[in-house]
């Protein structure tokens, strides 16, 4: 794998700011402020959450009085442009020292070689990392990251508008129907090309649930039959105006905790997001009830930029985060999505969230929202991909068409 010069510009305090303009004028580690202290940045679209960010970043406020010698920084990058912006700024040899991404652009940077190997700076054998997610870490046998954050995908639903949840396609969609009626809808999710990583990460569900798959690990798949009756299953709802039409998933979601937003398929890490909107809402969570048990997850690993010259350093503050304590404090925060270890939820938590179980439940069925065999490729794929399918839901194509088509190109992109 080819790597990328190791350089980055000594910066002042504007980067503890973590604007998107920040960044891209190269934030980065500052070991030259005199004081002995190496100062880190540490980019996650999840800062800018409005439930999660706080925690957190307080949660960093931890690690900082915990050390003398390494101060970490939050720098927030909104979600739609997270992975380009940071992706951009690594391939020039700058960006943030320490990177949540998600797995496309976590694929993309390793193959590039943006991403620090971590063998020799983390000894993994010290920690009880979960199996299933972790596998997706290393590459040839080179570890490229550490999960940050593992995030099934189920059903998530207004319990005052829906007192039994569907357990099947057919009554998913007519609860969805009948529920959407005058300013409320029965179910929401993204149909825009411009949230196009959000798009890909919902019709995943679709895919996947109706027993389909992007490759076999050797040759794409993306107009089997398989694929086609998830994606005309996801077209049909958009079809029946069962949705907020054009809005986008920070609407949505808001709508949904305004209860004017009876269903959505999202995963666990917006429990918390979701109860900061309205505390008061009577939400709950069932599995995805299509035909097949199989949904996609977000797995967020957290890696070292190659640039950054304070690799060691950075790897002090994931060696921290991996310290079972923090492990902990990391997921209470996060809420039902899981952690690099194993820790056991407190009897506390579970009488809060019973239904945290449910998404635990998930893990040996989710999968990664990467094409398998084609992983560094998957954001090239994605855009194909959601493009077409786009153009299949404002009428512009047939959606088998639209799926030949999409065929087609990714697999010349690929060739």
């Amino acid at each position: 794998m080819s790597k990328k010069p190791s350089r980055l510009g000594v910066v002042g305090a504007a980067c503890a700011l973590g604007l998107v303009a920040t960044l891209l004028t190269g934030c980065g580690s500052d070991s030259g402020s005199g004081d002995g202290v190496t100062k880190l940045t540490f980019a996650a679209s999840t800062f800018g959450d409005p439930g999660r960010g706080p925690k957190l970043t307080a949660w960093l406020d931890e690690f900082n009085k915990s050390q003398d010698k390494v101060q970490v920084s939050a720098a927030a990058v909104p979600y739609p442009t997270f992975g380009q912006t940071v992706l951009t700024q690594m391939g020039s040899g700058k960006g943030p020292d320490l990177v949540r991404f998600d797995m496309p652009e976590f694929e993309s940077a390793a193959d590039a070689g943006l991403i620090a190997p971590l063998d020799k700076l983390i000894d993994v054998s010290k920690y009880e990392l979960i199996k299933q997610p972790d596998q997706f870490m290393v590459h040839d046998g080179t570890r490229h990251g550490i999960i940050f954050e593992a995030s099934n995908y189920a059903m998530f639903y207004n319990a005052d508008l829906i007192p039994t949840p569907p357990t099947t396609y057919e009554q998913f969609a007519s609860t969805a129907k009948s529920l959407t009626k005058g300013d409320v809808y029965g179910l929401a999710f993204r149909q825009t090309e411009a949230e196009e990583a959000g798009v890909w990460q919902d019709i995943f569900n679709y895919v996947y649930g109706f027993g389909g798959a992007w490759s076999d690990g050797k040759n794409l798949t993306i107009n089997s039959p398989e694929n086609l009756k998830g994606l005309q299953a996801y077209k049909d709802l958009y079809d029946a105006n069962v949705i907020p039409r054009g809005a986008d998933a920070a609407t949505f979601r808001r709508m949904f905790a305004e209860g004017k937003v009876g269903m959505e398929l999202n995963n666990g890490g917006y429990v918390t997001a979701t109860r900061g909107q309205n505390p008061n809402l009577k939400f709950s969570v069932a599995p995805i009830p299509f035909p097949v048990r199989k949904q996609g997850a977000i797995l967020a690993p957290i890696v070292i930029n190659e640039a950054s010259p304070a690799k060691e350093e950075a790897a002090t503050f994931i060696r921290w985060a991996l310290e079972p304590q923090n492990q902990v404090k990391l997921q209470e925060i996060l809420g039902a999505s899981s952690v690099a270890t194993t820790t056991e939820r407190s009897a506390e938590s579970l009488k809060e969230t019973p239904f945290l179980t449910v998404f635990d439940e998930l893990t040996e069925s989710s999968l990664p929202q990467i094409v398998l065999g084609f992983e560094a490729k998957t954001p090239d794929i994605r855009k194909v991909v959601v493009q077409n399918v786009i153009a299949a839901l404002q009428g512009k194509a047939d959606l088998k068409s639209a799926l030949d088509r999409a065929q087609q190109q990714a697999t010349e992109l690929v060739g």
